[in-house]
């Protein structure tokens, strides 16, 4: 046996036990047994729903703030909605003013000028945490879409796990070709570096939380003293679920198809920009994590296919073989749970190639200065 066999056998070898390490893990990240879907038959509690208030920031949102709005327009439930108008430059105000909705009550608040130090995000919810006095708090993402009964099936989740925040990674749109290649992935990759199971029990060192639809208790948010807690966190859900547990409370996080983002994202550009934005922050703006994290990535997407492709011996290419099925394997239950072709599953090495470039693409931006863009607004800081 050659040694280039030999070389391609020992790194086709670690490649495979990675992801047997993966799949053999006892919390499983690669699996979707963390889910919550709107439940029907549940018994409309209208005394809990009158404590709830639901915040949504919004900055230059006119193409879906409406259809937002809209769906919570629901008979018989009149929430109350504050909707932060932070800055837009668009018809996001006009628009929130305007729509032609029954059974919600909605204020709209002028957001102010944002301060030094503050994610505009944060800056956004924090005006309208203020102004709140019931016992709940809905926060919403402007492109978030509940399903009915969505509602009721948090505060049931609330209630049975005695978490203190609840939220939902809410099905992203998956129409272009972009999107149905990249989104699945976006929440398997989430899952791994924030294993919902750990973050769902006491553990400390594992929190997360879906930015896109939380709910949380007044009180609560007001004993880590508001968003001022996290007010320049970039990926503020992971760090608002840090906070409520590090203060003695738990926290529940999980898949939904019942709650749904009406963003798009057509093109590879505008994925890469959106992931650019925290992928070097995930890695805590370190190079060591971002060179470990490309060892891992080449050795688990990258190796089996070269064995695959140039490989001179059947052992090798045998192994590359064996490793694309398992990268499959975990990959597959992602792709199911949001009726995606299991054909993705063999993109994976491309996939985690483009990821993998956009994880870079951030960090040469962080290094360069301009650490994050997002909608006009350019950070200077990534915590």
């Amino acid at each position: 046996m050659t040694e280039l066999n030999l070389i391609f056998i020992w790194l086709t070898s670690i490649s495979a036990l990675l992801w047997i390490i993966l799949l053999l893990q006892p919390w499983q990240p690669w699996r979707n047994q963390e889910c919550l879907e709107s439940d029907k038959t549940i018994k409309n509690n209208q005394k809990l729903m009158n404590s709830v208030t639901i915040i949504i920031p919004a900055r230059n949102e006119e193409d879906v703030i409406e259809h937002t709005l809209k769906s919570l327009d629901r008979k018989g439930l009149p929430l109350k909605v504050l909707v932060v108008d932070d800055q837009s430059s668009d018809n996001t105000a006009h628009i929130i003013k305007n729509v032609s909705v029954k059974n919600i009550i909605i204020e709209l608040i002028t957001g102010k000028k944002l301060p030094t130090g503050w994610a505009g995000k944060m800056w956004a919810l924090e005006q309208a945490r203020k102004k709140v006095t019931s016992e709940l708090i809905l926060l919403m993402d402007a492109d978030i879409q509940l399903e009915p009964y969505m509602l009721e099936s948090l505060l049931k989740k609330r209630s049975d796990s005695g978490a203190r925040l609840v939220s939902v990674m809410v099905a992203l749109r998956m129409e272009s070709f972009w999107e149905k290649l990249l989104m699945p992935a976006f929440v398997f990759f989430f899952k791994i570096l924030y294993p919902f199971k750990l973050s769902n029990s006491r553990n400390q060192l594992v929190a997360a939380a879906a930015g896109g639809c939380i709910l949380t208790d007044s009180n609560i948010l007001d004993k880590i003293g508001g968003f001022g807690a996290i007010k320049n966190a970039l990926i503020d859900d992971c760090a608002l679920a840090r906070e409520i547990k590090q203060s003695g409370e738990t926290t529940w996080v999980g898949l939904t198809r019942s709650a749904n983002s009406t963003r798009a994202y057509k093109t590879l550009n505008l994925i890469w920009n959106m992931i650019e934005r925290s992928a070097f922050t995930q890695l805590r703006s370190s190079l060591s994590l971002l060179l470990l994290c490309t060892s891992i990535m080449v050795i688990t997407f990258w190796i089996p296919v070269m064995c695959i492709i140039i490989s001179p011996g059947i052992i090798p290419k045998l192994l590359g073989v064996f490793v694309i099925s398992l990268m499959f394997i975990a990959y597959l239950p992602t792709l199911n749970y949001y009726h995606r072709s299991p054909i993705y599953g063999f993109a994976m090495p491309l996939i985690g190639t483009l990821y993998l470039l956009m994880t870079w693409s951030s960090a040469i931006k962080f290094w360069r200065g301009a650490q994050s863009n997002w909608k006009g607004r350019i950070y200077n800081r990534m915590e």
